[in-house]
This record gives structure tokens, sequence and C-alpha cells, in this order.
């Protein structure tokens, strides 16, 4: 560009502009082949208006070329928030809002990147079709709108999309299969989950909650598969109240038809009372865990539920038996021919009376405690405090074994310090060898099965 054109762009000097015209007619002519912008370009970058209506009265087609950038005059007011720009350059044509740039983003999509709502809603109301644009990676506009967390962008364009009864933008997807839900979930926006969802009202019917990404995964099973955090709970719940469902209890379509998409498999309806019916014949088989529906984070979080109960239930009643305890000392006297025997305050009731009943049960009793103090272990690793914890089980079982040692009569009482001390260290181990082998034997009952099966046919 010429060096005075261009400064008279920078500028916004119209003056200028004429006498440079009156000096060489064709300067607005060869513009284009000396640089890939123009004197536009630049007026929109700046935001010099006076300027910029000349140079469309005299050059409207300037308003279509793309600069060394990739950029339009329109991709630049936008971007910078001249709506004043933005209406003069819709004046010229209105098809320029939908003017693809580099990577085929528009100018809606600059103006929603930078959270310029009053640009937004001018481009909207002059062209809704634009939001159904997508740039190289198939991002709409909402989609831009929530990586960029432009909350108030969002709302403005979601209020239009059901203004123009344009629902299903929401529901279009990106390259990697996320919908505007995935985005919103996966960020943790429950604001922007309200707007999309309506708060439960007409945006929670027309949106697909449960839409599946090339993941495999639904909005609810991002929220559900990493680790809680503050407001994970309250989002949860949000999705739930919309419908939303984890992708293993998504119900298949027979076959798509026509008019749906193939690769729209699953459905948004919920179980039918069919289905229902179908999985409670096996109740087993419609609890169990499942690889790809049930998360590691949340299985992980039940057994340590279930490890933390078992290991209170086993203390208590470890250091508390069925019967009590003697609350006196006891010594029979020689002259007295009663067969009674004797009895210290603090000694099981039961394990004077039945030794060998009262040292099975802390036996096993005391299994369960160890193991249930393995599995927090382990399924505490590389938490933070890991350290510390392990301090606290292992107190805590040094306090249930000098328990116990307590409180067994003195013919027991060797037995069960041996025990709680070598428990720690076999179980384990035991656990372990006892899952490998439990393994192998139900694979050679599944081929002895299937042989048999095969027999018979």
């Amino acid at each position: 560009m010429e060096r005075r054109l261009l400064e008279a762009s920078l500028t916004g000097d119209v003056q200028n502009l004429h006498q440079l015209l009156r000096e060489n007619p064709s300067t607005l002519h060869t513009v284009s082949l000396a640089s890939s912008g123009n004197p536009l370009h630049v007026a929109s970058a700046y935001g010099h208006i006076d300027f910029l209506k000349e140079i469309t009265r005299l050059r409207p087609d300037f308003a279509n070329e793309l600069n060394e950038e990739g950029f339009s005059p329109m991709h630049m007011a936008s971007a910078n928030g001249f709506l004043e720009i933005v209406r003069e350059l819709l004046k010229v044509d209105r098809k320029l809002c939908r003017l693809q740039g580099r990577e085929n983003k528009t100018p809606l999509h600059l103006a929603v990147i930078k959270g310029r709502v009053d640009v937004v809603s001018e481009i909207l109301s002059a062209c809704g079709e634009c939001l159904e644009d997508v740039t190289v990676q198939r991002d709409t506009a909402i989609h831009l709108a929530i990586k960029n967390y432009q909350f108030e962008v969002i709302r403005v364009m979601v209020d239009w999309i059901r203004e123009m009864e344009k629902e299903y933008v929401l529901n279009m997807k990106d390259d990697h299969g996320n919908t505007a839900l995935h985005h919103a979930t996966w960020r943790k926006q429950r604001q922007v989950i309200e707007i999309l969802l309506g708060h439960g009202g007409i945006g929670s019917r027309l949106m697909e909650v449960n839409a599946i990404n090339q993941t495999g995964l639904t909005a609810l099973d991002l929220i559900l598969i990493f680790p809680s955090e503050a407001g994970d709970r309250e989002i949860e719940e949000i999705l739930r109240n919309a419908g939303a469902m984890r992708k293993g209890d998504v119900t298949l379509s027979p076959s798509p038809t026509p008019e749906e998409p193939y690769c729209q498999t699953f459905v948004n309806s919920p179980i039918t009372p069919e289905t229902h019916t179908l999985r409670s014949n096996n109740l087993v088989d419609y609890f169990k865990f499942k690889n790809g529906r049930d998360s590691p984070g949340e299985t992980r979080n039940a057994l340590l539920v279930i490890a933390v109960l078992v290991s209170t239930a086993t203390f208590q009643v470890g250091v508390n038996p069925p019967g009590g305890v003697w609350q006196d000392n006891y010594i029979p006297e020689r002259s007295n021919s009663s067969s009674s025997k004797g009895h210290n305050a603090g000694i099981s009731i039961w394990g004077s009376m039945d030794a060998i009943a009262f040292g099975l049960f802390m036996f096993f009793n005391s299994v369960g405690f160890t193991l249930s103090l393995h599995m927090i272990n382990m399924l505490t690793i590389k938490f933070p405090l890991q350290f510390e914890l392990q301090i606290c089980m292992a107190a805590m079982f040094a306090t249930y074994g000098i328990a116990v040692a307590s409180i067994a009569p003195d013919s027991l009482r060797l037995l069960v310090i041996l025990v709680t001390s070598i428990l720690p260290s076999i179980v384990p181990i035991i656990a372990r060898c006892v899952r490998e082998h439990s393994k192998r034997l139900g694979k050679v009952v599944v081929n002895l099965i299937h042989r048999g099966n095969q027999q018979q046919h």
C-alpha cells in the first residue's frame, strides 16, 4: 500500500484520501496489487467510521478481501468491537458476517472469542444463519464462547437460538463429537449448563443431553469420571434432572431412519419399562461393574466407603466382643466344691466359657479388619498426606491388637498376639494368591462347561 494512503488510513483522514485520488485516480485500483491488505482493513482495525464510509462508497469490493493474516475488514471490526463499523459493513453486504477467514473463522467467531456482546447481537440480527458456521475444528460460535468463558455472549446467543427456533445448533458436534453441553460440563461451567438446559425447562427437552462423543462419553460421564471438586454434585444433579444418563444406561435405537443421521445411534429417551424388566431379570449382570460404563474414580470411592464400614464394624466388635467382659475379679475358694471357674475383670466372658469359638471368632474378625485396612491403603496410593494416613492406620491396628490381647483369656492370649502380629504381613499376600488362583480356576470351570455343552450338541 502506498505510504500516503496508509497514513490516511491510519489517521482516518478523508481529505487526504480525496487529495490522493485527485493526484492519482487509480490509487484505489492498484492498491490490491501491491499488498494483500487494503485501506478498509486499516480503517476497520482503528475504527475510522468516516474514512470507511468513503472507501466502501468508492470500492465496496474491498470489504470481501482478506489480508495476509487471513482476515477481512469485517473480521477486524468484529474482533475489536467496533459496532458502528460492523453496521456500515453489513450495509455493504449482509453476507460479510459469514465470510470465512483463517481456520474458517467468521466475524461472529472472532466477536464471540473476544466477548463483544453488542457486535454479536448486531451480527445475529442481520444473519442468524451464521450460528451454524463452523471452524476447521468444527467448532460453532457456542463452542468457542464456552472454550473462552464468555458467559454473557453465551446467554445472548442461546436467547437468539431459541427465539429463532434453531435449537439444533446447540446439539452440533465438533470434530471430536463434543456438543456445547460436553464442553460446558468438562469445564465445570455450571452457569453455562443452566443456560443451555434452560433451568430444567424447554431447553432440557430440545437438547440432546445424552449425546455421545467420539470417546464414548456423555456429558454426565464427563462429570463422573474425574475426581470430585466443589460444585460437581450440583452439576450432576442439574444434568440428571434434565434427563442426562451415562453411556451404559442410554438405550439403543434398533436402526437409523433415513430422516436421522446414521451416527446418531443413541437416543435420549430414558429406559423403558420393557427394557427395565429385561434388565431386572438378571440383577447380578445389571449391577456388576462394567468397564467403560463405571468410572475408576467412582468405583474407588465406593470401595473406600465399604472398606471404612468393614474396618469400623470389625474394630468395634473386636474390642467389644459378644457377651461383653467380666466386670469384677473372681477367685473360687478351694473349700468350695463348685465347678465354676475364676475370672478377672476385663476378660471376655465368651472367651472364658468357650475358648475355641472365641478363638475362631477373633481370627476371622482380625482377617476382615486387616484386609479392610489393606484396601484403604491401596485405594489411597499417592493421595495427599498418605504417609500421615498410614501412620493413623498403623496406630489403629496397634490399638486393636492390644485391645483384643487384653480381653483374651490366658489360654488364648499368646495365640491372639501371634495372629494380630502376623496378619498384616501375610493377609495381602494370601489375598493376592487367592485372587490369581480363583481366576485360573474360573477359566478351567468355564472351559469344562463349554466342552460339556459341545459334547451334548
